[in-house]
């Protein structure tokens, strides 16, 4: 193993102690309700999102109940979430893909999840590696702001930041290391006022290294 794998993995093992189970925060019950409720939580909670689908999935869970829904109405049921109208219309032409080309089941592959209406590359790794139990790096704000913080990459493009980390951590740790960053961006390493002083890997982290003017180690 490398230097820098063998960091990255010194990091994962610290966040564990903190965050000893990471697990996707969004609630569903079916593949299908995961796809829909990654797709609404771009710009969104996942608070947020739960809150919205408790309802929504009570009265509409299956492909076949979106892409006949009216989409007022999905507009409706959806529309604290943000972006309402793109998100309603990305669900029920996903819901019509789903139906129409893979026969009623969300397919379990990235390179088919991403042929879906509105479904990017992030959404395919989350729903690949949540609902069907693969190793993917899905990249959302919080990987995005703690890869570059942590200093594995400096860049604000998700998919240069994926490349980066699945180069530095093992494929059987990736999906693990995505709800791990996940929960320390949302509970520690927060976009506004971060609590270094709750954190395990300051020492491994080039903006602590800034902001505090100590080095960051790279290995042992």
């Amino acid at each position: 193993m490398d230097g820098k794998r063998d960091v990255a993995e010194k990091i994962l093992d610290r966040l564990l102690v903190i965050h000893p189970q990471p697990v996707c925060e969004l609630n569903f019950s079916t593949p299908f309700e995961l796809l829909v409720a990654v797709i609404l939580s771009a710009q969104c909670t996942d608070k947020r999102v739960n809150e919205v689908t408790k309802t929504l999935f009570a009265k509409y869970n299956t492909p076949e109940d979106f892409a006949n829904i009216d989409r007022e109405e999905l507009e409706k049921l959806i529309y604290s979430c943000g972006f309402y109208k793109n998100k309603a219309a990305n669900i029920i032409s996903a819901a019509t893909d789903v139906i129409t080309r893979f026969g009623g089941q969300v397919p379990s592959r990235v390179d088919q999840l991403v042929t879906l209406a509105g479904v990017g590359r992030k959404t395919a790794n989350v729903v690949y590696a949540v609902a069907f139990g693969g190793q993917a790096m899905a990249v959302d704000t919080h990987v995005l702001r703690l890869a570059n913080r942590i200093g594995f990459v400096k860049t604000d493009r998700p998919e240069v930041a994926e490349k980066a980390l699945t180069d530095a951590i093992p494929e059987r740790r990736w999906t693990e290391a995505h709800h791990l960053l996940i929960h320390h961006g949302r509970y520690v390493c927060k976009a506004r006022n971060p609590e270094c002083d709750k954190c395990t890997i300051c020492e491994y982290c080039d903006y602590y290294a800034q902001i505090c003017g100590n080095p960051v180690k790279t290995e042992n």
